[in-house]
């Protein structure tokens, strides 16, 4: 991952943004129960912060969940986004949170000794667009989405104009 790079991301509903400046470690996926159970998940996507990198808080700051005796998980307080694993040894960040989760790739998978077999064979289910899905299309078509955009914005919620993209 580029040296001198920035990278932005954050939780679901805007209320804790992040930027990493600099190198991030490697890109890992860990099959534990204890990810599984903190991500809702099948798996946790994490990407390490490296030392020499730096981690700003830009808006808000995750809560705080000790899942260990050593480990502590970070998440929204207000939408509940997995936002962070902190051990003695650094912070990972969840991949998903990334502004631009495709260009942080996973180089190896962690705890696969509680992998879920069928996720082995995730590429060979039936797979279609969200469009194609005919008998949700009027539902779909109601929903009014209050995420937050995947880039920085000045402020968030946006003003009550129907804007949902404020920055």
């Amino acid at each position: 991952m580029s040296e001198g790079k920035t990278w932005s991301g954050g939780c679901q509903c805007g209320a804790v943004r992040f930027r990493i400046s600099g190198e991030l470690g490697k890109a890992s996926i860990c099959h534990c129960r204890m990810c599984q159970k903190a991500f809702g998940a099948f798996y946790a996507p994490l990407v390490g912060v490296r030392e020499n990198s730096e981690l700003t808080w830009m808006r808000g700051e995750p809560q705080r969940f000790q899942s260990s005796n050593v480990v502590a998980r970070g998440f929204c307080g207000k939408c509940g986004t997995p936002l962070t694993y902190e051990a003695p040894d650094g912070v990972a960040i969840a991949i998903g949170a990334f502004d631009v989760p495709e260009e942080v790739v996973p180089v190896i998978q962690y705890g696969v000794e509680g992998k879920l077999a069928y996720t082995d064979h995730m590429a060979e289910l039936p797979a279609r667009r969200t469009e194609e899905d005919e008998e949700t299309l009027s539902f779909l078509a109601s929903i009014v989405s209050h995420q937050h955009p995947d880039h920085d914005t000045e402020t968030w919620p946006p003003a009550q104009s129907g804007d949902n993209d404020n920055g």
